[in-house]
């Protein structure tokens, strides 16, 4: 019984953060909470991958070192307490048009490779994000590519 009052009560929240508008602070909650869980699915969250999500964060929302730093640092914390990551891609999802969501998916994939190999966690991870944000998987094998390129990396499976 209890379990599925808590459900029902967790189903509504979803939908009305679903439908209420995202400010800013949960736009950049919301992307950095993917990001850490996208470093943390193999089990560790690398220097190389933390440095990754603070230059994208950097690069992608104009943000200082000390700000990216401190939402980093949120993410963990929220990711960490997190037992779903539904209510983070409905943000997104409803925050983002569709070629910002396209570059979350590509910010993930840098993310995934940053320790210099994709483990199977985290491509499970980026094709149901993907699927969660309406990103195709034509575009996220293009977002993939992309980064794939950029990182110099050749002969990637997965």
């Amino acid at each position: 019984m209890f379990g599925r009052l808590k459900k029902l009560v967790s189903a509504t929240l979803i939908d009305q953060a679903a439908a209420t508008p995202h400010s800013h602070d949960e736009k950049l909650l919301a992307s950095a909470v993917l990001l850490v869980e996208a470093a943390s699915r193999d089990g560790v969250i690398s220097d190389d991958e933390e440095a990754t999500i603070t230059a994208l964060m950097e690069r992608h929302f104009g943000l200082s070192g000390d700000e990216a730093s401190a939402l980093i640092v949120d993410a963990r914390q929220t990711q960490s307490e997190a037992n779903e990551l539904v209510r983070f891609t409905r943000a997104v999802k409803s925050a983002f048009g569709p070629e910002e969501r396209i570059h979350i998916i590509e910010m993930l994939w840098e993310v995934a490779y940053a320790d210099g190999e994709l483990h199977h966690y985290e491509a499970a991870l980026l094709r149901k994000v993907g699927g969660l944000i309406y990103v195709s998987d034509r575009d996220r094998g293009a977002a993939r590519k992309r980064v794939l390129a950029r990182l110099g990396i050749t002969g990637a499976t997965t």
